[in-house]
């Protein structure tokens, strides 16, 4: 389905699949996953929505696309979604909400899912930077060890972060549809540490926006409690009940609920 223009200069096309008919949704993935991962989440949201999902730079068929940063990827990817209510989950998040800086008009809503507004002590920021290019460097062979794709998310999705995510919802075949060095690529330019903590741009959105995250992980619980009172009236917290950080993936039916809800309400 034919996207419109967005930008001047929109850059090289990010890979996406459209399903069902309505408004627009965006559903843009985390880091490791692809488009593929959000299999349930859009087969439930695409029976009253189109639901458009997009493969990130450095992953799945855009696994070739580089972008230099968080920026030039909200660009691309509001390019490939257009006009439309985004939706992004963790690395996603972040670049979904790049999209709403570069041009809020294309953003309707934004729903912010498991998602830092940045690190804001820099001194923080620059040990996680220097930390995820280390792990880049594993990836694609520029330290000394090398992981293969299947070593690599074997070790991801043992961090505690995941540890409500049953086995069967790691969405693995979706995940090796990734290649160690697209992956290397987009953990340079898009991973946490490259995220400046931006207030003003923050304080400026002015489409509703859902921040949203498992009532299990607590951190993120503050994080997100903390950014919805950040951005201020526009700007609503939710957390799913029973699930952590991967809560579209440990709960699609019950996230795909949520969503909706959301989105009625603020159609009114």
């Amino acid at each position: 389905m034919r996207r419109e223009p967005v930008f001047d200069d929109p850059g090289p096309t990010l890979s996406s699949t459209v399903v069902g008919s309505g408004a627009r949704l965006v559903l843009v993935h985390g880091f490791t996953q692809t488009a593929r991962s959000w299999g349930q989440v859009a087969k439930e949201l695409a029976k009253s929505y189109e639901v458009t999902t997009i493969d990130l730079p450095g992953h799945g068929a855009s696994a070739d696309i580089n972008a230099s940063d968080l920026d030039e990827a909200g660009r691309l990817v509001a390019s490939a979604g257009g006009t439309a209510t985004y939706v992004g989950y963790s690395m996603g998040g972040r670049v979904a909400l790049h999209a709403a800086f570069a041009d809020p008009s294309v953003v309707e809503r934004l729903v912010l899912v498991s998602t830092s507004p940045g690190i804001t002590d820099e001194y923080a920021r620059a040990a996680r930077l220097e930390s995820d290019m280390a792990l880049a460097g594993r990836l694609d062979g520029a330290s000394k060890e090398q992981l293969t794709l299947d070593e690599f998310l074997s070790q991801w999705l043992s961090q505690p972060l995941f540890s409500h995510l049953e086995p069967g919802a790691a969405g693995l075949d979706a995940r090796r549809q990734n290649t160690t060095a697209g992956l290397a690529r987009a953990l340079r330019t898009l991973g946490t540490g490259t995220q400046r903590f931006d207030p003003e741009r923050l304080v400026a959105l002015e489409m509703p926006v859902l921040i949203l995250c498992g009532g299990r992980d607590e951190r993120y619980v503050t994080i997100g409690r903390e950014l919805a009172q950040l951005i201020g009236k526009n700007a609503r917290f939710e957390s799913l009940n029973g699930v952590g950080h991967a809560a579209p993936f440990e709960d699609p039916v019950g996230f795909a609920t949520l969503i909706e809800g959301w989105l009625e309400a603020t159609q009114r």
